[in-house]
């Protein structure tokens, strides 16, 4: 009892001291920096846009610096008078993934892209910095930041309709999630809250979201589309939506996203929220997920339930695509000389960072693709579309099929580990 007192002491003292932290830097609201990524396979460059105060910030009042280490790019803010490191987040982009592709190779592009912090008390400095092939950061661009600036723009809210599908109260020790309507039109909002709730429980029907179904505040944006549906170029089919939504993108038929970012944001900002679910009226199967970015999933479909678990695994947790037959638009998107970032795929380069210590001792490494490891944690081979190199925990798992088999025990832990920071 003794010793449970005291640890229970210690993690009292250090969640204030971390308000305390948050306190002397920042205030309740949001500074939200809108940029552009421009360039090709080769070249990056960032060009500022402008700078916005939004009014509620969803996330952790002691968490405030990213333990994690994932994304292709992260975010420091540092206090200018003691070069502090404050806040930082890692995440990735549609850009990114784009640099990837054949057409990157060819010609050159720009992506409207978001950053948002928590809104500080004083002059700091905003370095975005992008993970090179071998695995290590380099910067990308850095500015000062004076909140007093009279260009942060302090703009109203857009004007729309807001409901709490299922609240656990404070946002700062809670997981803040935003579904925003996409191809839903004013008389079928009715509809996407019946669809939001219907998505809430496939999530908690999963695990491990199950274990937390009391620590997640889930909101419901309505975001009125002037029609139905989303744009399927494939079919030369193109609707007016409120997020611009496609299918094809990157010519991949069932990759579903927007490169709206702006829109999204824009729609998000009216809920304090960590993660983003854009939630689409469409039948058609398909999704897409980037982390700490948003994930995008139909809802019509017979596969909707899997394929929004999957979205959201790659844009809450940063989980990697474990499939490796599956059409792709991307040539090389992992280098096998580098340890990948995500957390459940692996090179083998530094594997001691990843789930070796999940593997018995009797499971060979690497474990072959045989029934009698079925549903065993170990080292097999195919994963993050390329069939030899890179490896994943499972047989099978949520990230690498549509199976009956929810995500892998390494996919859960993840998923956990995430979870639990943005509570604390």
């Amino acid at each position: 009892m003794r010793t449970s007192l005291v640890i229970l002491c210690s993690l009292l003292l250090t969640a204030a001291a971390g308000q305390s932290t948050f306190d002397k830097y920042f205030t309740s609201k949001v500074l939200r920096f809108d940029y552009m990524l421009a360039g090709n396979c080769e070249k990056t460059t960032v060009y500022p846009v402008g700078m916005k105060e939004e009014p509620f910030f969803g996330g952790s009042g002691t968490q405030l610096i990213d333990p994690f280490n994932y994304g292709n790019l992260k975010y420091e803010v540092f206090n200018s008078s003691d070069n502090a490191l404050i806040y930082s987040r890692g995440f990735c982009t549609l850009f990114q993934e784009w640099q990837t592709t054949a057409e990157a190779k060819v010609m050159e592009r720009s992506f409207y892209e978001v950053a948002t912090m928590p809104f500080p008390r004083n002059k700091v400095r905003f370095v975005l910095s992008m993970r090179d092939k071998d695995g290590s950061f380099s910067k990308l661009y850095e500015t000062e930041i004076d909140p007093s600036n009279y260009f942060i723009r302090k703009e109203k809210s857009v004007n729309v309709q807001v409901t709490k599908i299922s609240f656990a109260g404070d946002p700062a020790t809670n997981v803040d999630l935003v579904f925003i309507s996409e191809g839903y039109t004013a008389d079928e909002m009715t509809k996407f809250r019946n669809d939001v709730k219907k998505m809430t429980e496939v999530l908690f029907a999963e695990a491990p979201y199950n274990e937390y179904r009391d620590k997640f505040n889930i909101y419901a944006v309505e975001a009125v589309s002037a029609e139905s549906g989303t744009d399927i170029p494939g079919e030369r089919s193109y609707v007016n939506t409120a997020v611009n939504s496609s299918f094809y993108t990157f010519d991949t038929d069932r990759y579903l996203t927007t490169q709206d970012i702006k829109s999204v944001n824009d729609y998000a900002a009216l809920v304090p929220h960590d993660n983003i679910i854009v939630l689409i009226n469409s039948n058609k199967y398909g999704g897409g997920g980037v982390y700490n970015y948003y994930s995008a999933t139909t809802v019509g479909h017979a596969y909707s339930d899997k394929v929004f678990i999957h979205e959201f695994g790659h844009g809450f947790a940063g989980l990697a695509d474990e499939y490796y037959t599956s059409d792709v638009a991307y040539d090389g998107f992992y280098p096998l000389n580098a340890e990948p970032w995500e957390p459940n795929i692996t090179t083998m380069v530094n594997f001691g960072s990843k789930w070796k210590k999940m593997i018995a001792n009797d499971t060979p490494v690497p474990t072959p693709a045989e029934d009698k490891y079925k549903n065993v944690t170990g080292v097999f081979e195919g994963g993050g579309y390329s069939d030899k190199g890179i490896y994943r925990p499972e047989m099978e798992c949520r990230m690498k099929s549509n199976s009956p088999k929810g995500y892998c025990s390494v996919c859960r832990e993840a998923v956990r580990k995430m979870i639990e920071f943005y509570i604390r």
